[in-house]
């Protein structure tokens, strides 16, 4: 299938496909955990973000990765100062994010370790790229540094938090009202 086929057919549909060079994924439904530690997000980011020349976008937002011709959904985006977009018979589509959010689970998190991973370090705007577990208190962050390096950095449990740009994001602000069930 072409981008074209794609856009045409993704305008049209009543649930989110992605595309992957040529394919198209369906995406499934997301846990409640899932969209609990999604709307903490959101929440965060936007109280930090307020006053800046950023916005912060939920999953409804489909990001074109030109170099791995790639539509993709991310759970959460921001993009800080002018917004880039491909736009397609009413539908519009990122080009230079800042920073992009997935939360990961069991069936997807070796898709956004990897493939997900490897293409979003390809958007030259993309600063941070943050993953977060809905398993576990777990955030792994990966961030580009002036000399177009990608440091990773962790956090987990208790009051541990990470830096989003210019944002402090405590854990527990994160994973708000999110129950892990106690393993045997």
């Amino acid at each position: 299938m072409t981008p074209t086929e794609y856009l045409l057919q993704e305008s049209q549909a009543e649930y989110k496909h992605e595309y992957r060079n040529g394919e198209i994924q369906a995406m499934a439904g997301a846990s409640r955990k899932h969209n609990v530690i999604v709307a903490n997000l959101i929440y965060l980011l936007q109280q930090c973000l307020r006053s800046k020349a950023c916005e912060v976008y939920p999953s409804d937002l489909r990001v074109l990765i030109p170099a791995c011709r790639r539509y993709v959904y991310p759970d959460v985006v921001v993009v800080c100062g002018e917004q880039l977009w491909e736009r397609y018979k009413g539908t519009e589509n990122l080009l230079n994010p800042t920073v992009i959010i997935e939360v990961t689970s069991e069936s997807t998190s070796e898709y956004d370790h990897t493939e997900k991973l490897a293409c979003y370090q390809t958007i030259e705007s993309l600063k941070t790229y943050l993953l977060v577990s809905s398993t576990q208190v777990f955030v792994e962050k990966l961030e580009k540094n002036e000399q177009n390096e990608w440091i990773y950095t962790t956090a987990f449990p208790d009051n541990e938090r990470i830096m989003v740009g210019e944002c402090e994001l405590l854990l527990a602000e994160i994973y708000h009202k999110v129950i892990f069930e106690e393993s045997n």
